[in-house]
């Protein structure tokens, strides 16, 4: 169904849909013109989740996200106020361009993210459920921007970079986007049923070698614990055990898609890099002699290939 929507881009799709049956935020990073809205648009419809947009400006306010609350009068004279809730109050909410945004505004939507509610004038208000963020970023474009503090950062169960069609797609998308009828998106699912998948995932059993993978993964990327010479030598600091986590629910979540009942080894590796790759930071050193973090994490991934 969002194949027939989204042309050449079923690693992002494979790996979006990884992150809302984990229950997780994604972050998407891509030059513009890549269906990055699109794609959020379509997995609203499809997932059958209420989505909305935000479009992230530097004088865009934690009020504009979160909402705000207004002095009303009734018909009796009573005066008192009304919370008015903002976009944030959605399952699917697209934050375009997050890095656009003031730190202000950026903590006040990770922290929604993270505690499932806001906070309004001393008064908290629950996020509807399920309640999912996918983010943005232009990789371009530097100025004017707020990059988002690694604290943040971690917050997103997976960063996704977003590559440009091959040939043959781009064909299709052209011929597909530019004639009389374009093709529509409908929905298969509900709320209630992404959340019992969500809770389908969590009970998925896993085995131990998975889990002693997980584990040495992660460890092996953190510069004090690791064995790995270019570890030491090249990362600034590693992943938390957030990474563990989310290495975790994810692999289970991709099991579950590809019609497997537990999760393999081969899911881990799959999925290090967008789960490890915004939660590591490499040295002047070694940036400054080319290294990459895809590099570092195909070392790590060696062992267990």
């Amino acid at each position: 169904m969002i194949g027939r929507v989204i042309y050449g881009q079923q690693t992002v799709v494979d790996l979006s849909l990884v992150t809302l049956l984990a229950g997780g935020h994604l972050l998407l990073i891509g030059v513009p013109g890549l269906a990055k809205t699109r794609l959020v648009e379509t997995l609203g419809t499809v997932l059958g989740l209420d989505e909305r947009r935000i479009q992230c400006t530097p004088d865009l306010m934690p009020a504009d996200i979160l909402g705000s609350e207004v002095l009303e009068e009734d018909e009796g004279g009573r005066r008192g106020f009304r919370f008015i809730p903002g976009p944030v109050f959605s399952q699917l909410l697209m934050a375009d361009e997050i890095n656009r945004a003031s730190p202000r505004t950026q903590s006040a939507l990770l922290q929604a993210m993270q505690e499932g509610r806001v906070s309004v004038a001393g008064h908290y208000h629950p996020l509807p459920r399920p309640f999912h963020v996918l983010a943005t970023q232009n990789p371009l474009e530097q100025e004017g921007t707020y990059p988002l503090p690694e604290a943040q950062l971690d917050r997103f169960l997976m960063q996704v970079d977003v590559a440009y069609p091959d040939r043959d797609a781009e064909r299709r998308m052209m011929i597909a986007t530019t004639g009389a009828e374009a093709a529509a998106p409908s929905a298969v699912l509900g709320p209630e049923d992404l959340m019992a998948a969500q809770r389908l995932v969590r009970r998925v059993p896993v085995g131990d070698s998975v889990v002693d993978g997980i584990l040495d993964l992660v460890r092996s990327a953190r510069p004090e614990e690791s064995d790995l010479p270019e570890v030491r030598r090249n990362v600034a600091w590693g992943p938390g055990p957030r990474a563990s986590q989310s290495l975790m629910l994810a692999a289970r979540a991709r099991a579950l898609l590809d019609g497997r009942l537990a999760p393999s080894l081969d899911d881990v590796l799959a999925l290090a890099k967008p789960v490890l790759k915004h939660r590591m930071a490499l040295n002047f050193a070694a940036r400054a002699d080319g290294v990459t973090l895809d590099d570092v994490i195909d070392r790590l991934c060696a062992p267990l290939a």
